[in-house]
Parts: structure tokens; C-alpha cells; sequence
């Protein structure tokens, strides 16, 4: 049959979707719940499109394609649906892009992904990322305040992590020569004033310490760096309270895109979690979950084990194991596809360096 879709026709076959003929149509339209092979679910309304026939706005990842159908795709009053469907789902996203240490950092060190790095014992590569971070110059971190330290979450609950005396140390651990600009894979030079940062929003001191369960079980606390080893130990207690998808986000990709800016009140479904599967490293953080159910329909294909459903109903509905099952038991064979398939970050993978 043909269709149109923004005065393009297309010829395409009974059973597809305005999704696919879009695409035939080389128009992109955005999606976030919308899976190659799985079954349409059609729950994050950003594939809008209108049925000008009808004067309808339909989802285009589960529509059908009928006889005649003409399609906006691209208008105005679409892009604006679009626009507040992605803000709907940042009003709930009770989550942070950048470590606050970051954020606040004069220089924009990446100082979440140094922490992760000396964590997995990649000391020479954190110390390359440092470098290249300076570009062959004096690192900043001599002549700061240690804007960092003050803002580390860590403080609220004990003390901040050493950030600044870390940086030093790893700096001062070889002679450089001045004026050599020592390159780094981990490298990534972003400006975080124009980058899209959702916010987490006020916290109370249980969830605070959600964050803890990702910090090493046996951490030893070191205020004044003098070795390698204080240095690997210090980075331990580093919370982890950026996101490990900062980079690898197809819904803050999305707020970039529409040029949003993230929602001043967030709606609390419920409190900040953090669930690790001590068998396979899968982390599940509930404030990031958009409730795609991207993950859901994966892992329920896979009868034989234990995967993710949907609790409660309407708008309290969550993704978690099943009632009468636990978290050490989910997702034996595929922790890893859902973690990719995840359009935001709140599935990942404990020790992942970057991505998820």
C-alpha cells in the first residue's frame, strides 16, 4: 500500500508500522520504548505523529499503516507534543547527568570517571586522563579552593573524598615535560554549561545512603594522599552519584535535541534505590527508570529464569523482580542485553567504566 508522510510517498507492506514507513521515507522520528524485534508497547508517547485524515495524534512505533494515510511528522504542533512528552518523563527522573564534583569544578575535570578508573585498578590510565585533562599545562587543582570537595555528597554523610589531593598526587607520580599534551580513550571534552543535566532534587538521608552500597564494603578513608595505594583506597568511597550512562543516554540525548531544560519539581513515585545482584553486577536504580519496559519485554521472552515486571498499576506502577522472587536471582544470562537495551541509565553494571 501507499502512504504519505510529510508529502513523501512511500510504498510499503500491510502489517507495518508508520514507525517503518518512516524510516523508508529517510524521516527520523524519535523513540525511546520502541524495540527492534520486541513488541510494541507504546508507553513513552516521543514517536508522535499526526494522522491528518483523522485529525489524530498517534503513536507511530505501534500504528499500523492504512491505504491513503497522510502523516505529519515533522510539524510544529507535533514537535510540541514531542517536546512535553520528554518533559513528562524528566519530571520523574529524579536523577544527575554529572557528579556535583564536576559540576562545580572551575576546569570540568571528569572526576567521577578518574574515581571509577582507579577503582578498576587502571591507575595509568586515570593518571592519562588527568593529563590530558590539562592539556600539557599546570594542573588547576594547585591554585583551587577545592570547589569539588565541598560540593562531594560523601560530606553530607561522613567527609568528602580527598578529590583534590588525589589529582595532585597522581599528577606529581612521573615527571612531564611542560608543553606535551598526553592524550587519553577516556578523554571526552564536553561543555557542561550547554549539555543537559538533569537534577536529582532534595534528598532525604536515607537515600543518601543508598549511594553507599556501591562504595567498597572494606573502604580505608585517606584525608592526605602519600602513596599509589591511599590513592586507589581513597577513590573507593566515592559514591557514585553521577550517572555511568552520562555519555550513553538516549533520553538526555532527546532533551538536548528539543533544547529542554530539566522540570523544577520532580515527581516522587518513590524513594532513590539502589538494588545490586551480587551474582552478576547488575545495578537497578528506580529514579532513573522511565517504565519503558524495554527491559521487561527482553527478559520476559526468557521464561526459563527469573527476569523484570512491572508492580502496582497506573501511575505507582514500577519495574522490579517479581513479588515472591529476589534480586541476587534476576537476569542470570541476560544482565548484559538489558543493560544495553536500557534507553537511560538505570540499568548498569557495577565497576563499568563508561557507557553502562
Amino acid at each position: 500500500m501507499k502512504i504519505r508522510i510529510d508529502d513523501i510517498e512511500v510504498e510499503i507492506e500491510a502489517g507495518q508500522t508508520v514507525l517503518d514507513a518512516a524510516r523508508l521515507a529517510g524521516k527520523e522520528i524519535p523513540t525511546l520504548c520502541n524495540g527492534k524485534g520486541l513488541e510494541h508497547y507504546s508507553s513513552c508517547m516521543v514517536c508522535l505523529v499526526r494522522d491528518l485524515k483523522r485529525n489524530s495524534f498517534i503513536p507511530s512505533c505501534s500504528a499500523l499503516v492504512q491505504e491513503d494515510m497522510e502523516i505529519d511528522a515533522s510539524g510544529d504542533e507535533v514537535i510540541r507534543l514531542r517536546k512535553k512528552a520528554v518533559t513528562l518523563l524528566l519530571s520523574e527522573h529524579r536523577a544527575e547527568c554529572e557528579g556535583q564534583c564536576r559540576v562545580v569544578c572551575p576546569m570540568g575535570y571528569n572526576i567521577p570517571l578518574m574515581n571509577r578508573l582507579l577503582s578498576a585498578g587502571l591507575t595509568d590510565e586515570a593518571r592519562e586522563l588527568i593529563l590530558a585533562e590539562t592539556g600539557g599545562e599546570e594542573l588547576n587543582c594547585f591554585k583551587c579552593k577545592g570547589f569539588c570537595e565541598n560540593a562531594c555528597r560523601r560530606k553530607k554523610i561522613d567527609i568528602p573524598v580527598s578529590i583534590r589531593n588525589i589529582r595532585i598526587f597522581l599528577f606529581n607520580l612521573f615527571p612531564v615535560d611542560k608543553g606535551i599534551r598526553t592524550s587519553s580513550k577516556y578523554h571526552k571534552p564536553v561543555d557542561l554549561k550547554r549539555r543537559f543535566s538533569s537534577r536529582i532534587g532534595m534528598l532525604d538521608e536515607s537515600e543518601q545512603r543508598e549511594w553507599l552500597k556501591e562504595c567498597d564494603e572494606d573502604e580505608k578513608r585517606h584525608r592526605n594522599i602519600t602513596n599509589l595505594k591511599d590513592a586507589v583506597e581513597e577513590s573507593g568511597s566515592c559514591m557514585r552519584c553521577d550517572c555511568r550512562a552520562a555519555d550513553n543516554c538516549r533520553l538526555r540525548e532527546l532533551a538536548e535535541h528539543f533544547d529542554l531544560k530539566d522540570p523544577k519539581g520532580k515527581f516522587i513515585n518513590l524513594p532513590i534505590s539502589k538494588k545490586i545482584n551480587g551474582k552478576t553486577g547488575l545495578i537497578f536504580e528506580n529514579a532513573k527508570c522511565i517504565k519503558c519496559g524495554l527491559c521487561v519485554r527482553l527478559s520476559g521472552d526468557k521464561k526459563e529464569e527469573p527476569s523484570l515486571c512491572f508492580v502496582n498499576r497506573g501511575f505507582v506502577s514500577v519495574i522490579s523482580e517479581p513479588l515472591f522472587e529476589d534480586f541476587e536471582n534476576i537476569l542470570p544470562t541476560m544482565t548484559d542485553s538489558c543493560i544495553e537495551i536500557c534507553p537511560t541509565g538505570a540499568l548498569g553494571h557495577k565497576g563499568s567504566i563508561t557507557g553502562k
